[in-house]
């Protein structure tokens, strides 16, 4: 997606018949909605398309291997002849659940509860080989957030980059985290938060805490009032906001969201503002 709420679908067709039968599954897929509308799901299974094959083997092998108290994983399904994707293709287990109530503030306490949950999990994974080779909009931008760099910024963000630096204090060791858990956390009652679309990063985790409570406060209408219950640094915030803005700017690099742009800045604005930047 653009950004989180931007709203861009990205086409694709769904999983041959031959990449159906080689992970065990025959029925016809749909496409699930949400994220960039790539994933499919059929038989039990979600696919999704371009997924690296040494990411994919460490989710089955290594992330796979976690506890799970206080959270589900969506955990990935090598195919029949034990790859872990094939001409392209992953999978990973449909969990069960549905996107909460994003304007209510017990929705948020839960999705850090599970975040913390799922952080105190991986915090003795080794550092995955594969994350100093990611590349892309996000990879490019979480690095900016944590380098500081003289690279051009459009003008309209420089000044707020600037004023979301101030704060970035240091926020503990760095682990493996889901940078994106706003819109991957699944609730079912009687049943823990299920975490999907596993973003790796290896940053403290309270950055990631940072991310969630960004995006609440851009796209899902969380208010000042709201974020002392939340429990989340001030520092947390602002370096979550940052890495949201210098994502706003790797895809503007590559000639992509100048239409949202304005919009995005006034969302910016205005969650900066409430944490009293």
């Amino acid at each position: 997606m653009l950004a989180a709420g931007a709203g861009k679908t990205f086409e694709t067709k769904p999983p041959s018949l031959g990449v159906l039968q080689a992970f065990g599954v025959h029925d016809e897929p749909r496409r699930l909605p949400g994220g960039q509308g790539t994933s499919w799901v059929s038989g039990g299974l979600v696919f999704k398309p371009d997924v690296a094959p040494e990411f994919q083997e460490w989710y089955g092998t290594v992330l796979g291997t976690i506890g799970d108290e206080g959270f589900r994983l969506a955990k990935a399904v090598p195919a029949l002849d034990g790859a872990w994707t094939h001409n392209g293709w992953s999978a990973t287990v449909v969990l069960s659940g549905s996107e909460p109530n994003y304007r209510v503030l017990t929705t948020w306490l839960e999705i850090i509860k599970a975040a913390r949950a799922f952080h105190q999990a991986t915090s003795a994974l080794p550092k995955p080989d594969f994350l100093h080779r990611t590349q892309g909009w996000w990879s490019k931008a979480d690095k900016r957030t944590w380098d500081v760099d003289s690279r051009t910024l459009e003008p309209e963000l420089g000044s707020l980059v600037t004023r979301l630096r101030a704060p970035c204090t240091d926020l503990g060791p760095a682990q493996l985290i889901h940078g994106d858990l706003t819109m991957n956390v699944l609730f079912e009652a009687e049943r823990p938060p299920g975490i999907i679309d596993v973003s790796p990063y290896w940053r403290p985790a309270s950055y990631a805490d940072g991310i969630i409570l960004a995006d609440a406060l851009c796209w899902h209408g969380l208010d000042r009032a709201a974020l002392e219950e939340l429990n989340v640094p001030v520092a947390a915030i602002a370096r979550g906001l940052l890495f949201r803005v210098l994502t706003t700017q790797e895809r503007i690099n590559d000639g992509v969201g100048m239409d949202f742009l304005k919009d995005e800045i006034a969302r910016y604005e205005k969650a900066a503002s409430a944490i009293g930047l």
